[in-house]
């Protein structure tokens, strides 16, 4: 038998053992476990049937949650969907990444989870959105030609499309674009378990990704998943409906590993990119103020589970608050990664002692940064300033997120040593992020000037060209295609 260490697998005759925080804990798994990460487009925190929302059932998900950990205070590292993205795979803050909106794409000079993964002996894969290349517009392809594919972070094999995909989607590969038939959800789920069962075979650990292009407007969902939602208005019906066949997926994928006789030693870890839309009925974000796109909680907070049958034997319900920063720093503790392969500072903080015990209060704030705003969580309040510029006082709002939710009582006028407090901890982060966007954390200590690019549109981009006639004729670019004709 074997774990990995310091990078390198090992064989080992004995049980692996770890600190966690100051208590020896001995682990139940001894080989290294595969790793999938699961993350939905645009889901919504009150958009599981566990949480009891009155259209959408997700027996899946409700039965990932019944056996694994579940997180009520889980939040996406920003709120939209690039910028969360970038969080993901290097553990920092979007900012610091270059990643500061959507469709911006990640330096190169960071250092990611697949890469990190891949020098530890691990099979890396990405499936679905990517977003990370800095091509805006609806999703498209990656191509094998781009300076920013998924490969170039770290992933041997990769499906992928620049931002969502529907029914039938076409995605890019590092052989060519390939045409596939099906949900979007569906699709990605059975060609990551494809590549999950060729990894098994060569006996050799696999890395993941499975990102969704559901339920993110515009939605495009099977009729047959719609059954049961005609009461909703046709936008919402198909938004709901992409969530069906998305817990579906989620389904075949438990399923899957199950079938492989792998799932016992596999972490799935499933979450959302940000909160929820703003015009879908029921509500996606269950009361919270604000909707993705905003740092208040609606924007924020996400569904997320861990499930790790070999590891995580008691099911729980956790609120911890916890960030998907924190995944990268989790799986590096887990496989026992190098530090060094973490760029510092790092945003996020390992969760795996929540794999074994109830902690109550998180030790460090959890910082946000988005579009000239920013946001800290430290315990139970939680500081808000939509502008950076701004520094007077009432340009902050300060909330007690225990006591009050949804955010509607303002606590900086009457709290004014807790709200200073909270105000020196954010201005002190938001001058670290700051000299992470300079480049300050690189070798160079500077960003290298072939990372200041902007983010471009795939219908005037000249390495899409070649390629428009084939994608134009699909019916998802019906309307771009007429869009250029009538433009000239």
């Amino acid at each position: 038998m074997h774990i990995l260490h310091r990078g390198k697998i090992l064989r080992t005759a004995g049980v692996f053992t770890g600190l966690l925080g100051g208590t020896l804990a001995t682990w139940a798994a001894i080989e290294p476990p595969n790793i999938v990460l699961v993350m939905a487009d645009d889901m919504g925190w009150a958009q599981t049937g566990y949480l009891n929302n009155r259209v959408l059932q997700t027996p899946n998900l409700d039965e990932m949650a019944a056996h694994g950990l579940r997180f009520d205070r889980f939040y996406a590292g920003a709120p939209v969907c690039s910028p969360t993205r970038a969080t993901v795979l290097t553990g920092r803050t979007n900012d610091r990444t270059g990643v500061n909106d959507h469709g911006f794409p990640l330096r190169r000079q960071e250092k990611t989870l697949p890469r990190a993964l891949q020098a530890a002996g691990y099979a890396t894969a990405h499936f679905g959105k990517w977003h990370l290349n800095g091509v805006r517009g609806s999703g498209v392809p990656v191509l094998a030609e781009d300076d920013r594919h998924p490969g170039v972070f770290g992933f041997d094999e990769w499906l992928s499309a620049t931002n969502y995909f529907d029914l039938n989607p076409i995605l890019g590969s590092p052989h060519g674009l390939v045409e596939l038939t099906g949900d979007s959800s569906d699709v990605a789920v059975a060609e990551a378990l494809k590549f999950i069962a060729r990894r098994r075979d060569a006996e050799k650990p696999s890395f993941t990704v499975i990102w969704y292009g559901s339920p993110h407007h515009p939605a495009r969902a099977f009729e047959a998943d719609m059954a049961g939602l005609g009461m909703l208005d046709r936008t919402s019906r198909n938004h709901y409906g992409e969530l069906v066949a998305l817990d579906r997926s989620v389904g075949t994928l438990r399923r899957g590993l199950r079938e492989l006789e792998i799932a016992e030693n596999t972490l799935v870890w499933f979450c959302s990119d940000n909160g929820g839309l703003k015009d879908i009925h029921p509500s996606p974000v269950g009361g919270l103020r604000d909707f993705k796109g905003s740092l208040y909680e609606g924007g924020l907070r996400v569904p997320a589970i861990i499930e790790w049958p070999a590891v995580i034997r008691t099911p729980r319900v956790t609120r911890y608050r916890a960030c998907t920063t924190d995944i990268f720093p989790t799986i590096a503790q887990i496989v026992q990664l190098p530090d060094a392969t973490m760029l510092h500072p790092l945003d996020g903080r390992s969760l795996r002692p929540l794999f074994f015990e109830a902690l109550a209060v998180r030790a460090e704030p959890l910082g946000f940064r988005y579009m000239g705003g920013s946001a800290m969580i430290d315990g139970n309040f939680k500081i808000v300033s939509r502008l950076l510029a701004k520094t007077k006082f009432g340009a902050f709002e300060l909330y007690d997120l225990e006591a009050d939710p949804n955010e509607a009582h303002d606590l900086a006028a009457t709290h004014p040593d807790l709200f200073q407090r909270m105000r020196r901890s954010l201005d002190q982060w938001n001058e670290s992020v700051d000299a992470s966007v300079a480049g300050k954390d690189y070798p160079e200590g500077r960003v290298n000037p072939s990372e200041l690019v902007k983010p471009r549109s795939w219908k005037t981009a000249p390495e899409y060209q070649p390629y428009l006639p084939r994608l134009l004729r699909r019916p998802e670019y019906r309307r771009t295609a007429e869009n250029l004709k009538a433009n000239g």
